[in-house]
């Protein structure tokens, strides 16, 4: 510190790093060093190279000094004077002491990281698929039903939640639907079927058994039999509580993420999980699993298991990857293997004379098209089994609907 004068002091707070006691003490400024003299009688001097300034000190008009090799040692100077002759010409105050075992630390970092990453998509996985079997059901209704009124708000464009259509012909023809397919034996919970008043081409199944469908599906269906193949693959995620083990996996994710980084509450979980559901995305394994089942209760139900794949490969011609109802389907593994399942389904129901009546007569499909009593319900193609006329090209000047189905 050349050129500080010898004599200059003045009065600083100091910590000697071992006692709780702060002591006022006067300090001497000199070229080489800051001595610090003690009530008591006691000297300590700090030489220039060995002074340290604490980081992120927001006052400028103070500093809080420690001294090298004695992290815990305080002296908090706030004679401008000093403060600004330290600041000038100690050249060391803001040096860092090197890092120490290095390897050791990135060692524990890799650790960390890898352990929190096991937790996240392996044990958490793991203890989502057991607790899913011991939920109980009024508990994963009260997630639903949580869940279904966020979507509701997060889809509305004027913070007014999204309708839900109640047309009573409507209703009657979706109960009848739901019992042709006679998924009841099979199912965890009853089943709530609702539909939003939306143009997404969405359908998606929520824990405690609700499924949401929304009424850009129903415009964008060429028949009755496309809407109850949709709706046989959501039974399909409810008979197999993937919506639930979704849910518990990302709330332990969520879990373990906010102890880490401190951001953590039940209405972020709703929130994602409205999220999640809307652009749903289960497993591989569950995805096939819901297609199987979907297929075995179409063909028993005497409904042609094929309007699964069918519906979905017409629409990714028509949309491409890009837009429709195909698009979230495509994000899926192997959508051609599924589409080929649906087909081998249906040709084995035909072989075995398992195709029945239409799921829905002519009035009661056009009912269900015009249960938010929109005008969809005017130009409803005539239902059919979608082997000679269920799966006609949509009609020219029909706009395109964005959206994705869920699982």
């Amino acid at each position: 510190m050349t050129g500080t004068p010898v004599t200059y002091s003045a009065f600083a707070d100091f910590l000697d790093g071992e006692t709780a006691r702060v002591e006022r003490v006067e300090v001497v400024l000199a070229p080489d060093r800051l001595s610090i003299h003690r009530p008591g009688g006691g000297r300590i001097d700090w030489l220039a190279d060995e002074l340290r300034a604490l980081p992120d000190q927001a006052d400028r008009r103070s500093l809080v000094l420690t001294r090298a090799g004695d992290q815990l040692a305080r002296l908090v100077v706030t004679d401008e004077a000093i403060v600004a002759l330290l600041r000038r010409n100690a050249g060391h105050l803001g040096k860092r002491p090197p890092v120490e075992n290095k390897g050791r630390i990135l060692g524990w970092g890799l650790g960390a990281v890898a352990s929190v990453a096991l937790i996240i998509f392996v044990l958490v996985p793991v203890m989502a698929n057991q607790l899913a079997a011991y939920l109980p059901p009024s508990g994963e209704k009260a997630l639903g039903d949580a869940t279904y009124e966020r979507i509701r708000m997060a889809l509305s464009s004027d913070m007014v939640p999204v309708d839900t259509c109640e047309g009573p012909e409507g209703l009657a023809a979706l109960a009848s639907m739901e019992a042709r397919l006679g998924a009841g034996p099979d199912l965890p919970y009853p089943v709530t079927i609702s539909v939003l008043d939306h143009d997404l081409v969405n359908a998606f199944a929520m824990p405690g058994g609700r499924i949401v469908i929304f009424r850009g599906l129903l415009d964008e269906a060429d028949s009755a039999e496309e809407v109850a193949a949709v709706l046989a693959h959501e039974l399909g995620h409810v008979v197999g509580r993937d919506p639930t083990r979704d849910a518990l996996r990302l709330a332990g994710s969520v879990g373990v993420l906010g102890l880490l980084f401190g951001d953590f509450a039940g209405g972020t979980v709703v929130l994602l999980l409205a999220n999640q559901l809307i652009n749903a995305q289960y497993s591989q394994s569950a995805e096939a699993g819901a297609d199987d089942y979907a297929h075995a209760l179409l063909t028993e139900a005497g409904l042609p298991p094929s309007a699964l794949g069918t519906f979905f490969e017409r629409l990714l011609e028509e949309h491409g990857d890009a837009e429709g109802l195909a698009a979230h389907f495509a994000s899926h593994p192997q959508m051609a293997a599924r589409i080929e399942a649906a087909l081998a389904a249906q040709g084995a129901a035909e072989t075995a004379g398992r195709i029945g009546a239409p799921v829905l007569n002519a009035a009661e499909w056009r009912a269900l098209r015009g249960i938010c009593g929109g005008s969809a319900a005017e130009d409803a193609p005539e239902s059919g089994m979608g082997v000679d006329r269920g799966f006609e090209r949509p009609k020219p000047g029909r706009p395109k609907k964005d959206g994705s189905i869920g699982g």
